[in-house]
């Protein structure tokens, strides 16, 4: 099977004044088409500065990163836009949807740059509010919406334009406990359907949920190791409603 994703040699030096930082330090990864893969490390690890590399929002200072082997490394800014719009899906810590925007609207945004007509745009970001659970949601701004909702429209925006990758950035980072379970099962269910998934978090019991932890420590990887028996979210949310409603019978 072929890379989805080759890193050769990644590296990147910030310049600081007259300082000169590095935060990535000769990185070697591949990852595989179908792979969900948990990104772990401390502040300063570098695994930010990865995720920003992988989706195409910066550019290494030296090595290569190839994605569906084509090496991005050296595109120009406009190249760059266009690999980010067709290929790759964003989903942040803090949703990043427009406020007094509607859920439909929101998912729409990507397709704006593609030339589809209104009406096709719609029928897509309906699918796709369908497809994590938002049917009847449609018209609801973010205010009307719970954090796990509006994790699920910013899930939906970065599906409707059937990415090959989605980068997950501390995706339950706002949200509580049982709605951090439910978006990991969401993310489980995605890459069951053969998205590949890229997640980074600081949360070991969040990483037990993908198939493959990759641990960064000062700008290198420490460890990269299979996950043998990964968690399956279903199963942990089936687990907590018994107690839920004993909770609310008191």
């Amino acid at each position: 099977m072929s890379d989805l994703i080759r890193t050769d040699n990644l590296t990147k030096i910030y310049q600081v004044g007259e300082v000169e930082v590095p935060a990535l330090k000769g990185i070697n990864l591949s990852i595989q088409p179908r792979e969900f893969v948990a990104i772990m490390g401390p502040s300063g690890s570098g695994k930010s500065t990865f995720m920003h590399l992988l989706g195409c929002l910066d550019r290494p200072t030296s090595g290569k990163y190839l994605l569906e082997g084509e090496d991005v490394s050296s595109l120009s800014r406009e190249q760059l836009a266009e690999k980010r719009n067709k290929k790759i899906g964003f989903v942040f810590q803090s949703f990043n949807l427009l406020s007094r925007t509607s859920a439909l609207d929101n998912v729409e945004l990507p397709l704006l740059y593609n030339g589809l007509p209104s009406k096709d745009r719609e029928q897509k970001a309906r699918k796709a509010l369908q497809d994590v659970g938002l049917k009847g949601k449609e018209k609801s701004t973010p205010n009307q919406l719970s954090g796990g909702e509006q994790q699920r429209v910013a899930i939906a925006r970065a599906l409707v334009n059937e990415p090959s990758l989605i980068l997950a950035d501390e995706p339950t980072g706002n949200l509580d406990t049982k709605t951090s379970f439910e978006i990991m099962d969401l993310l489980q269910k995605l890459n069951q359907k053969g998205i590949t998934i890229i997640l980074i978090t600081h949360e070991k019991d969040i990483a037990s949920f993908a198939k493959r932890n990759i641990t960064f420590r000062d700008g290198k990887v420490q460890r990269d190791e299979a996950v043998i028996s990964p968690k399956s979210a279903e199963e942990v949310l089936a687990n907590l409603l018994p107690i839920d409603e004993e909770m609310e019978g008191k």
